[in-house]
């Protein structure tokens, strides 16, 4: 039987490359995004594959969420798994000279649009006594770096809220993981520098990072297991990466 897997942040880096995975592998796909000029793109690509529905909502905004989540088509209102990737981060400054709308776009993006989507989809997991949950954190949830401070905090929040979550719907069989990777080469770097594109991509230099084809392959390995297996905290790094600052560069 095909699985439906909803997936957030689907218009770019590692959404994006998930739901290509996951179309070619003929998982039924709803992809979620802001950006509906993408949404009606990958819809196209991806409709040669597979079932696909696309929702147009931000995260950060509680009403839009239950709105569209509810607006599912019966063909797509049963959510086997959910992908809760939506996630940026915004500056890199030290706290005193932090900005408090990015601090708000992190806190709004990373923790609570994760938990505005997860509250919608999460009763139906219940009520089937089955489902399979997976957050996409970050190393910066599990280390704090210089300069890092509130996306490092809202990423340590998705790691609490993580296990949480797997200890609440224990008792429903509910599978629940995250994904927390290190470098990987997206439109991260460029969101985190407001378009600054050259010290974007100077991040990645003199050494390989990961690709959101790597973290798309992963998660599939993860949802395709047995149910009896939950792959619950699993962290990924380039081989170049040995912590959140320490990287091995050629130059």
């Amino acid at each position: 039987m095909m699985k439906t897997v909803l997936i957030t942040g689907a218009t770019s880096g590692i959404g994006r490359a998930t739901a290509r995975f996951l179309a070619k592998n003929k998982f039924r796909l709803i992809i979620c995004g802001r950006r509906e000029d993408r949404l009606a793109e990958l819809q196209d690509e991806f409709s040669a594959l597979t079932d696909v529905h696309t929702l147009n909502f931000d995260v950060r905004k509680k009403k839009e969420v239950k709105k569209s989540i509810a607006s599912l088509p019966p063909d797509f209102a049963h959510i086997d798994v959910l992908i809760n990737n939506a996630g940026n981060a915004h500056g890199l400054d030290p706290i005193e000279n932090g900005d408090e709308e990015d601090w708000d776009a992190m806190i709004d993006i990373n923790i609570k649009g994760l938990l505005y989507v997860s509250k919608e989809v999460i009763p139906g997991m219940v009520a089937r006594r089955s489902g399979h949950i997976i957050n996409i954190g970050s190393i910066a949830g599990k280390e704090v770096y210089t300069n890092g401070n509130v996306y490092c905090a809202t990423k340590h929040a998705v790691d609490a809220i993580n296990q949480g979550m797997r200890m609440d719907l224990n008792q429903y069989g509910i599978r629940v993981g995250a994904i927390n990777p290190g470098m990987v080469d997206t439109e991260f770097s460029e969101v985190r520098f407001k378009g600054d594109r050259e010290r974007a991509e100077s991040v990645y230099v003199g050494f390989e990072p990961l690709k959101a084809e790597d973290i798309a392959d992963i998660i599939h390995f993860v949802i395709s297991r047995p149910y009896h297996v939950n792959i619950a905290d699993l962290l990924v790094l380039p081989t170049a990466q040995a912590s959140a600052t320490l990287v091995n560069k050629t130059i």
